[in-house]
């Protein structure tokens, strides 16, 4: 009996939630590389090589947005689809769209399914997790479309062909939502940076895709035309985290940007052209990763500050990677507390638990040791030549690759296979976030509830 015991709890360990997350991302990424690997697939007819593929598929899957080759020259209609396809897969996430069709169908939702759904949203398991999902369905189905429909209105006033305008609006309108920043432009949004309406559209999207689904679900059902409290609702601590610290990354990051480049690399740009450059480089650096001014005409400054926004990300359930914003403010909010020699993390008038404040500390600590890890691995497998700024490209490529935004600077395609297969990987682990990774590789479970004696230490 006990061996039988041992046996359901071990069958029910090896199939937590995150196992089975991390197992749906990488079947969505194996059949992405199998079809971008058809013949078909190609612009040429003839198979990419197999690395491509796969580094394309993970990708668009982890919606990262690093690519190899330029895709529009690279891959015929029906590989541009697949990617596409696979983007918004990989943005709204894979549980969540295999849910839905199982609704779709009729069929019900298993309490492990229920499990596995809230895992890959961000959220506990309740009895509002279902129209949570119809929410999130139907805030990318809406958003989106709205977007694209400006997107494509700019592409024919730009003097695009209908069809290839209605193709590379909707391209990036779901890219832009997804925060993938991949494009099937050479350019990414260079060409389309004269637009103020074209870019406005890409910086809601984006903005609106990064705050993730929690918050839209939030404050759709939040009446602010209410007087009643009750009826109206209210907006939660982590809506209001979440926004303040997106738009203080947002105007900061802009403002710094707006400083540091106004006679570098936004030097031949009007002045409009340069205010919305800042702005469309602060969010995007962020989140999405695409380019409206070549990083390469950047300053080192500048570029240190874009690693340290892709590092922070998007936020809890959007779809945008990093350490989230949520985490960089409780670390925030912690350090304030300790030099203000508080024993509690407060937000407002809110204490934050200690169980978030440690999960918070883990995440950071786990993620700086991920990147550094794989830069180290990239400087070996690499082996860049030495002096200058040799190596800021393979930081700059890892630092992007795990906030799954992307930015480059021109490094990808140089990258050796097992170079490229390191920078896959970390997208893969930014896109589930590392303490999921952790959590996966410790499919023991176990639960400390020992109590040692304790003893000080010095520290600092």
């Amino acid at each position: 009996m006990k061996r039988l015991r041992d046996h359901i709890r071990h069958k029910d360990r090896a199939a937590r939630p995150q196992g089975i997350l991390a197992a749906a991302f990488l079947s969505t990424i194996l059949c992405g590389t199998l079809l971008l690997w058809l013949p078909i697939a190609s612009a040429s007819g003839t198979s990419v090589p197999l690395d491509v593929a796969l580094f394309s598929a993970t990708s668009a899957t982890c919606v990262t947005g690093l690519s190899v080759v330029d895709i529009g020259s690279t891959f015929s209609l029906f590989g541009q689809i697949v990617i596409l396809l696979l983007v918004q897969i990989g943005g709204v996430g894979i549980m969540t769209v295999a849910t839905f069709l199982l609704i779709m169908l009729g069929r019900r939702l298993s309490v492990r399914g229920e499990s596995v759904l809230a895992t890959s949203i961000g959220v506990e398991q309740s009895a509002s997790l279902l129209a949570l999902l119809r929410s999130t369905i139907g805030f990318a189905l809406v958003i989106e479309g709205l977007g694209a429909a400006v997107l494509v209105w700019r592409h024919l006033a730009a003097g695009y062909p209908l069809r290839r305008a209605i193709g590379l609006g909707g391209f990036h309108a779901v890219s832009a939502f997804c925060n993938a920043g991949l494009s099937p432009l050479p350019d990414s949004m260079i060409s389309l940076r004269h637009d103020n309406i074209y870019m406005a559209t890409i910086i809601m999207l984006i903005v609106l895709g990064g705050i993730g689904f929690l918050v839209l679900h939030n404050l759709t059902h939040f009446r602010f035309w209410m007087r009643d409290r009750l009826r109206r609702g209210r907006i939660t601590a982590h809506s209001r985290m979440v926004l303040q610290t997106t738009l203080g990354l947002i105007l900061a990051g802009a403002l710094v940007f707006g400083a540091l480049e106004w006679n570098r690399g936004f030097a031949d740009m009007p002045v409009r052209e340069k205010l919305m450059g800042a702005l469309f480089h602060s969010v995007s650096s962020r989140t999405a990763g695409f380019n409206a001014i070549p990083m390469s005409s950047f300053s080192e400054p500048s570029r240190v500050i874009t690693m340290a926004l892709m590092f922070i990300g998007g936020s809890p359930g959007s779809t945008a990677g990093g350490i989230k914003t949520t985490t960089f403010l409780v670390l925030v909010l912690t350090v304030i507390a300790m030099i203000r020699g508080s024993s509690a993390t407060r937000y407002g008038v809110r204490a934050i638990p200690e169980t978030i404040v440690r999960e918070s500390i883990a995440i950071f600590l786990l993620s700086i040791g991920l990147v550094a890890t794989i830069f180290t691995l990239l400087l070996l497998v690499e082996n860049p030549p030495t002096g200058g700024n040799a190596t800021m490209p393979l930081l700059f490529e890892t630092v992007a690759a795990f906030g799954t935004a992307g930015l480059s600077l021109d490094c990808t395609p140089q990258l050796s296979l097992a170079g490229r297969l390191l920078i896959a990987m970390t997208m893969f682990i930014g896109r589930l976030g590392p303490l999921t990774v952790v959590l996966i590789i410790d499919s023991a479970g176990r639960s400390d509830h020992i109590h040692y004696p304790e003893e000080e230490v010095v520290v600092g």
